[in-house]
């Protein structure tokens, strides 16, 4: 599967957002978003793009699927399926939880014990500043597991290996670099573009903004 493969199968489901005012999980805002959650409810796009996230790394003897909950749940579990199927063996499919504090990823329900001493994949939808999945990674190795890399849909961030805990390999669908600012410097803000609260974090930001 070609990246212009993969960018036509998001356009189709409408998964490439343009011309708005996004804040992204990172809290940077932006003008473009790229919407995992309009892939989801299409099984088989779904299951077209996690099989080509698990070819990937057929060849890495990978026991265990594991993602960021809650966005990465659907393509641990896809991408795990696919990877059963095409080394004719069963692969795990887990998930890291944020931890109290927020700022940490864990591994509860019993998924650490089926981490530790596994090849483990990480997989996660769209990179953009790589904070989430280089957590899920540290998380996974602090659980005893040795994580063979890390598999994206979408690194819109120009994120490297380095930058999420020097994985071995770091494997995107697509690549779209899309502008990404700090609030202070946000030309949108500057020119009163209002915040899009469909998608992405709009919705939280604007509630912490009334409550400050």
């Amino acid at each position: 599967m070609t990246e212009q493969d993969v960018l036509q199968l998001l356009q189709e489901a409408k998964a490439v957002i343009t011309n708005s005012h996004f804040v992204y999980t990172s809290g940077k805002h932006g003008s473009a978003y790229v919407n995992k959650d309009a892939v989801y409810p299409h099984t088989q796009m779904t299951s077209v793009l996690c099989q080509a996230m698990a070819e990937e790394f057929v060849d890495e003897g990978v026991d265990v699927v594991i993602a960021p909950a809650v966005g990465g749940v659907i393509l641990t579990t896809w991408v795990a399926h696919h990877l059963s199927e095409l080394c004719g063996r069963e692969v795990l499919a887990v998930y890291a939880e944020k931890a109290e504090d927020g700022d940490t990823f864990v591994i509860k329900r019993g998924y650490d014990k089926l981490v530790a001493g596994k090849c483990v994949l990480v997989v996660e939808d769209t990179l953009t500043t790589g904070g989430s999945a280089k957590k899920v990674v540290e998380a996974t190795r602090a659980a005893g597991g040795y994580v063979v890399g890390l598999s994206v849909l979408c690194n819109r961030g120009g994120i490297t290996a380095t930058d999420v805990a020097e994985v071995p390999t770091l494997f995107a669908l697509t690549n779209v670099p899309l502008d990404a600012y700090d609030e202070a410097e946000c030309p949108l803000c500057a020119d009163d573009v209002p915040i899009n609260t469909d998608v992405g974090k709009g919705k939280e930001y604007l509630a912490r903004q009334q409550a400050s």
